[in-house]
């Protein structure tokens, strides 16, 4: 028997007290009490998100909400740009162009973040109906300037949505749709909020809906002005999954309790920490802007980096996670997002320091863990 850690950027840990939670007898979704559960985690979700209006609960992992962003704020004739700076830049590629849209990319090299400039330039040439990007890329670590890419794009093309892909970013660090104009912000369950994969959420501006009013898309379960219409009555226009439902409103009281600037400052506290880790060890970080909830480093070159995540998870119980598409190998990412406190961290780190060792890596134990600790009592 081997006890597991999470240190994934998604599923992440989830605690006792939302497992707990969730093993509660299954309620019927089509009752008062369901309703009062409802009415709890929808507002608990507008603080977490620090909006003022509804955000919606979908029964669906975040690439769920990332569709729904397409399909219920935009037409067939439109035209629209996307950020492709990772897999899931690439991912609202594949979604817009599955829908018939009009889809120009914005290369960004994977690693990097996303020029402003250059964001504003082509927006401003292109006048598209919608910007897409991630506030936090997951397949790479980077955080790309939202608040800087979103006044720049108002500034040049004031019709353009801004639909924003949070999922590793609400919850992580500070977000604020509604002062900074964002007009669509996804996020889902399986990160910072605590909880296994199978909720996603999404909050759009009056903006949006206003568009959404004009959109000829297909849609059916994800039909966000019919979901909107039942949740507003706490209730869902088709079966939820009340267990994740029944857990999200103790994670949301949990993130709250907190304070959601203390959740942030853990969250940068735990990623400079993790960086000088990877510093000390003589790694070197692949992101040129790291997120707050992972971090990304450059597999050593005679070493496969699926096999230092592979090692880790089989002999030391650690779960991260590796590279994707291209980067498969060549990198590997620690999460330190959701249920993650500086001792879990610090108990990663080790066990990296370990398999790096038995990879043949030259390692000074605790040389790693030890400028993570510094790092830690620095603040």
């Amino acid at each position: 028997m081997k006890k597991m850690m999470l240190l994934s950027p998604g599923p992440t840990a989830v605690p006792d007290r939302v497992l707990k939670a969730m093993s509660e007898a299954t309620i019927h979704h089509r009752t008062s009490v369901f309703e009062e559960v409802f009415a709890q985690a929808r507002e608990g979700l507008k603080k977490v998100f620090q909006v003022s209006s509804d955000v919606l609960i979908l029964a669906s992992s975040g690439t769920g909400a990332m569709e729904a962003s397409v399909s219920n704020f935009f037409r067939k004739t439109d035209t629209c740009v996307y950020i492709n700076g990772g897999k899931f830049g690439e991912r609202w590629g594949e979604i817009l162009r599955a829908y018939g849209v009009n889809a120009i990319e914005i290369s960004v090299e994977w690693g990097r973040a996303a020029v402003v400039e250059e964001v504003a330039s082509i927006v401003e040439k292109e006048k598209p109906a919608g910007l897409f990007f991630q506030a936090s890329e997951t397949s790479t670590g980077v955080r790309h300037p939202t608040q800087e890419i979103t006044k720049a794009v108002k500034e040049v093309s004031p019709d353009t949505l801004i639909v924003v892909d949070g999922i590793t970013g609400v919850g992580v660090f500070d977000i604020r749709p509604e002062e900074w104009g964002l007009d669509v912000l996804v996020s889902g369950s399986q990160k910072a909020f605590m909880l296994p994969p199978g909720l996603s959420f999404l909050w759009a501006s009056e903006k949006a809906w206003e568009r959404a009013n004009d959109s000829d898309l297909p849609c059916y379960y994800f039909d966000l002005k019919k979901e909107k219409k039942q949740q507003a009555k706490n209730q869902t226009a088709y079966t939820p999954a009340i267990g994740l439902v029944l857990g999200l409103k103790e994670s949301v009281s949990m993130i709250l309790e907190e304070g959601l600037e203390n959740v942030f400052n853990r969250h940068a506290k735990l990623a400079r920490a993790a960086r000088e880790c990877m510093k000390a060890l003589s790694l070197e970080l692949f992101s040129e802007v790291p997120a707050e909830g992972l971090t990304a480093v450059k597999s050593p070159a005679d070493i496969d980096g699926q096999k230092v995540v592979k090692h880790m998870r089989e002999t030391y119980g650690v779960v991260i996670a590796g590279g994707q598409s291209h980067l498969k190998g060549k990198i590997f990412r620690v999460a330190h997002m959701g249920y993650v406190f500086e001792s879990d961290l610090l108990a990663g780190l080790a066990a990296l320091e370990h398999t790096l060792h038995d990879l043949g890596y030259p390692v000074e134990f605790g040389k790693g863990v030890g400028a993570a600790e510094k790092s830690l009592a620095e603040g």
